[in-house]
């Protein structure tokens, strides 16, 4: 097993720098694989893969694993099509984005990682949508999954928000640390958020939660983190994607057979990489708000897709070919377990 130590970019590299990492080839004789990920608790798949052994064994002692965390999906896409990372744990709408900014090239969704973990909480006293007329509210990134999803909620309740934060309800994109201290300072009142920042604005502010993301979803499942790689690397070494994709399925069943190690391998990755070691009653509490599951859930993500349309945050588009399931579906089969279907 060959494993460089994962390394932290700030993204403000030029795009042709990024570029001339590009060949997934090693000067050695060995393949290199390219992996990008957050420290957050909706990427334990990832962080548990890597920091216990799993993907890196999976790979083989013939390829050369490196890691790339990002803050935010946007990051992640710029350094795909700089060719900086052969594939990515990422949200669903930074993927329909750049699959929609490459024209259908860029990228394939090869596998689901994570459901759920997705609130709007509100200071105490607001109780009803109604309530939401003139607060500011904040999510990741403009276009991001949550903010996108906040937008749609928004919209089914008459209620409006535009992009430079005029409407009923000012919508405020921020990072998620800036809006943990905006909302304990009464900047704002109220966020929609993934974990573990959810639950931190619970514990951490007095805030309440309004909206369940799962409520809004058949059977309470939409994908929250998911698998890509680019298309040129999943056409010309299938064997590389397989393996890599032998390695998911293993972290996936590890944090759901031992959730209490997990929970402690994913702390401390994050911790390893940010500096900052989650609570234990935070990290608990986010991980019973998650589903850590290989499938992909399709439907959620056409679904998805449909909201950034309806808000006006994206074209219409066809996702027909998004999802490349093929090799997924073939290492389930080996195990007996039932394929799961794209679009």
């Amino acid at each position: 097993m060959t494993f460089k130590r994962p390394r932290l970019l700030p993204f403000l590299l030029a795009a042709a720098l990024l570029a001339s990492c590009g060949d997934s080839s090693s000067e050695q004789g060995q393949e290199t694989l390219r992996l990008g990920y957050f420290p957050n608790v909706t990427h334990a798949t990832a962080i548990v893969g890597v920091d216990s052994g799993l993907i890196p064994d999976a790979l083989g002692p013939d390829v050369v694993l490196e890691t790339t965390y990002f803050n935010s999906g946007t990051e992640a896409i710029q350094a795909l099509f700089a060719g900086a990372i052969d594939a990515s744990y990422i949200g669903p709408n930074p993927a329909i984005n750049g699959f929609a900014q490459s024209d259908g090239a860029a990228l394939r969704i090869i596998a689901g990682a994570t459901s759920g973990g997705a609130f709007l909480v509100v200071r105490p006293g607001i109780e009803t949508p109604g309530d939401l007329v003139g607060t500011t509210l904040a999510t990741p990134s403009l276009g991001n999954t949550q903010d996108v999803a906040l937008r749609a909620w928004l919209a089914a309740q008459g209620l409006a928000a535009d992009t430079t934060g005029g409407g009923d309800v000012s919508i405020r994109p921020q990072s998620n640390a800036d809006t943990l201290r905006a909302f304990q300072t009464g900047d704002i009142d109220g966020a929609w958020e993934p974990e573990p920042w959810a639950t931190r604005l619970i514990l951490e502010a007095a805030g309440i939660v309004l909206v369940d993301e799962r409520d809004l979803w058949p059977d309470g499942e939409f994908v929250t983190t998911h698998l890509i790689v680019r298309t040129q690397l999943l056409e010309e070494n299938p064997d590389l994607v397989r393996r890599l994709l032998q390695g998911h399925l293993a972290a996936t069943g590890f944090v759901n057979e031992n959730p209490d190690e997990a929970r402690r391998i994913t702390n401390d990755g994050i911790e390893a990489i940010t500096g900052y070691r989650l609570g234990d009653d935070v990290i608990a509490a986010a991980w019973e708000n998650l589903t850590f599951t290989w499938d992909p859930i399709a439907d959620s993500l056409q679904g998805s897709a449909d909201h950034a349309v309806a808000v006006g945050l994206l074209d219409p588009l066809d996702l027909a070919g998004i999802y490349a399931l093929d090799l997924l579906n073939d290492l389930l089969s080996e195990q007996g377990i039932k394929k799961v279907p794209g679009l």
